[in-house]
């Protein structure tokens, strides 16, 4: 198998896999999520997610913003569509982000075994 054929394979699975994501996820929080909510007192360990629990910070001086695609949707609006949308942008934009930082890198590769040919 080529690298290219390699690529567009890995490509399609790591949508697939997060379309499905889309619809399998829990609603839940977990992770930081959930230990933020748990440290605030807004959870318990064992109990699940209140419908109304918000993570309170203190941003005053520091750095926030607004993410583009907060909880990995396009908001509520669009529902299950707009999580399959934010995946597919989200994908596709790390690829190509890793995608122009492997040429670059290889570039600079060639780049730097030319200096080491035209020196000897």
């Amino acid at each position: 198998m080529d690298n290219k054929t390699f690529l567009i394979i890995g490509i399609i699975v790591a949508l697939v896999i997060g379309i499905m994501a889309v619809f399998l996820a829990s609603s839940d929080p977990d992770g930081l999520e959930s230990t933020a909510l748990l440290v605030q007192g807004q959870k318990t360990l064992t109990g699940g997610t209140p419908a109304d629990a918000q993570i309170h910070e203190d941003t005053t001086g520091k750095l926030s913003y607004e993410p583009p695609m907060p909880d990995y949707s396009m908001g509520k609006s669009l529902g299950s569509l707009g999580g399959i949308i934010a995946i597919v942008i989200g994908t596709l934009l790390t690829f190509g982000i890793a995608l122009g930082i492997s040429k670059l890198l290889l570039e600079r590769k060639k780049r730097k075994d030319m200096k080491i040919h035209q020196k000897s």
